[in-house]
């Protein structure tokens, strides 16, 4: 009895957390990953819903399938903030230009484009960044680091065309460099 209890527990947390990588998958129109997940999300609930459902008098049963389930939702998160799958688009909002700041941005690989806006009472500077979802967490620390009154604004764009997003990035930063280099030896 508390043997399948286990089991269904266990596979609770195996489902779950394939459940949503799979949604994340469609979501983001990875439609192959998307079916592989849905294969094997299915093979296991189908285990874990018929031991259920072959004794309803079963407590230990439903009460491990809940809290399989109530854990598992738990590490799908975990396991989907870790992968950080796709991109971001950042704005940060900044009350001056801060060219040390776009130097560093782009120095660590980042793209940046530049702009200025109006604010409520002041001119203000924008900058857009769009990259990789797993470095959006260092892209605020640098903002921190070099303005702290700054704010930013993180999107996830569903679809983008053209840039340097991916073969890109490690080239610009290359040739950012390069760039500042010449531009100091001939300072």
């Amino acid at each position: 009895m508390l043997l399948e209890a286990l089991l269904i527990f266990l596979a609770q947390l195996l489902y779950v957390p394939i459940f949503t990588l799979r949604t994340i998958m469609m979501v983001k129109s990875q439609k192959g990953k998307a079916s592989g997940l849905g294969i094997l999300e299915g093979m296991i609930y189908v285990v874990a819903i018929g031991i259920v459902l072959s004794d309803l008098s079963n407590y230990y049963n439903m009460g491990a399938y809940a809290l399989g389930f109530g854990v598992g939702l738990y590490l799908g998160a975990l396991i989907e903030e870790k992968l950080a799958i796709g991109y971001v688009s950042i704005e940060a909002n900044i009350p001056r230009k801060n060219q040390e700041l776009i130097n560093r941005l782009r120095e660590v690989g980042f793209s940046v484009s530049t702009s200025s806006v109006e604010g409520i009472d002041a001119d203000r500077y924008l900058l857009y960044c769009t990259s990789r979802r797993d470095r959006e967490k260092e892209f605020y620390r640098l903002i921190d680091q070099y303005e702290e009154k700054a704010f930013v604004a993180s999107y996830e764009p569903r679809n983008f065309k053209g840039g340097y997003i991916t073969k890109g990035m490690k080239k610009r930063r290359e040739l950012f460099l390069k760039k500042r280099r010449e531009k100091q030896e001939s300072a």
